[in-house]
């Protein structure tokens, strides 16, 4: 007989919601958002974009290991969430401050876009590993310390949807800066919201007592689980994180490069719409699914999930006008986070409890470092073999085509078998 999951309290909800909210609109704005900024304001080169993003990644990974072994090692998420948020905050907001027009008082033009691009990814750079630290390895691993194995679906399912809820907010409160150019506005609405959310983090997140603290050398502790010996003897946890990134460089390809397509190769001017409709359906999906995640089993419930999303990688690639790309929309973006869900939960469950830090590092390394930049190279090199361009003030700019959701497809083949693979491990 199934036990119904245990619950968690008011407040450990709410740092949870706040958190994760708030950690996603940071990251709405550096992985989509930031790609527009690069795009309208200072080059079309989709080499540049996916330079930015695998830089990022690597700054952000290298954040996430040294946070989360930090954080290990002297018991306390706290501190590490709070002083991040506030400085991840000011950080976003410095991007409104790098224009094209200001270096070119300094020197030629040419040399301007150069210098701004080189600024433009030295502070990403920043920005992913402040954030990185606070999000993806301090909450991150502070959220793996307060929950159990028996509510961690529906908790992973919530998680899962607060990229989405940061992008229905975003489009909705602040494309219109966009639209308008007011990006240094957009950026300081936005990292004045970050910076706030980790002022109040202090009083929401409490340090979970008595926390088993990792010991051993400090170094030992960042690179522990890169170890093959260490893989060899947490097969599911690797097979896991196996799954996230494959998944990962899947969308990946596509992803960087979604709302240049719906606007540019679709011409939907009203994207903010389709994604708006899109968003809102997949998050009422994803927190009906997460209901039953638990129940069904985590595993059980992921080769379901990625066939979803494979077809909803198909639809995209297929359709063309509005509604119809709302649908696959829709159907994409729920397979989405229907496989994000339990691969969240399970390398949560085998995570040992002296390194939930240091597993949140590994997830970096396995589902954003490897996948983003991976992912975004093989997109622009999707794009650039297209060669297909739009006119903007009689200038031709390179377009993303539908030839990037075959290519995240393509791609998604590859994580079948470890997830059957998952699936055999589970049954003996």
């Amino acid at each position: 007989m199934t036990t119904a999951p245990s619950r968690l309290p008011p407040r450990l909800w709410t740092a949870v919601i706040v958190l994760g909210f708030v950690g996603q609109v940071a990251w709405t704005v550096e992985n989509m958002y930031l790609n527009v900024f690069v795009h309208d304001t200072i080059s079309d080169d989709p080499r540049v974009i996916a330079a930015m993003v695998a830089a990022s990644a690597v700054a952000a990974t290298l954040a996430t290991l040294v946070i989360g072994a930090s954080s290990d090692r002297t018991g306390r998420r706290r501190v590490f969430v709070s002083a991040g948020y506030v400085l991840w905050g000011l950080s976003t907001a410095a991007f409104g401050l790098v224009t094209v027009d200001a270096l070119a008082e300094a020197g030629p033009v040419a040399g301007a876009v150069t210098a701004a691009v080189l600024t433009v990814i030295a502070l990403d750079c920043l920005m992913s590993f402040l954030g990185a630290g606070a999000n993806d390895a301090a909450f991150q691993a502070w959220v793996t310390d307060v929950t159990r194995p028996d509510n961690r679906g529906r908790v992973e399912s919530v998680l899962a949807i607060m990229p989405l809820v940061s992008m229905l907010a975003v489009f909705g409160a602040l494309d219109p800066l966009t639209r308008a150019g007011e990006w240094q506005l957009f950026f300081l609405l936005v990292g004045g919201a970050i910076t706030l959310v980790g002022l109040a983090s202090w009083f929401l997140v409490r340090d979970r007592p008595h926390l088993v603290r990792q010991r051993g050398g400090y170094l030992a502790s960042v690179v522990h689980g890169l170890r093959p010996s260490v893989m060899r003897a947490n097969p599911p946890l690797y097979l896991a994180l196996s799954v996230a990134a494959l998944f990962g460089i899947s969308t990946q390809i596509y992803l960087p490069y979604l709302i240049i397509y719906v606007q540019r190769y679709l011409h939907i001017e009203a994207y903010a719409v389709v994604l708006g409709v899109v968003l809102t359906g997949a998050s009422i999906v994803s927190v009906v699914a997460g209901r039953f995640i638990d129940r069904v089993g985590k595993v059980r419930f992921l080769l379901p999930a990625i066939g979803v999303y494979g077809l909803g990688l198909l639809l995209m690639w297929a359709v063309r006008g509005m509604v119809p790309a709302i649908a696959a929309g829709l159907v994409l973006i729920s397979g989405l986070m229907l496989v994000m869900a339990p691969v969240g939960a399970i390398i949560r469950d085998h995570s040992p409890s002296d390194r939930a830090g240091h597993v949140q590092g590994l997830r970096m390394v396995f589902g954003i470092l490897i996948p983003m930049v991976v992912g975004p190279f093989l997109g622009a090199l999707v794009i650039r073999g297209a060669d297909e361009y739009y006119e903007d003030l009689g200038v031709l700019k390179q377009v993303p085509t539908p030839a990037i959701f075959l290519a995240s497809a393509a791609m998604l083949v590859l994580v079948v078998p470890i997830v059957l693979a998952l699936r055999r491990r589970q049954a003996t």
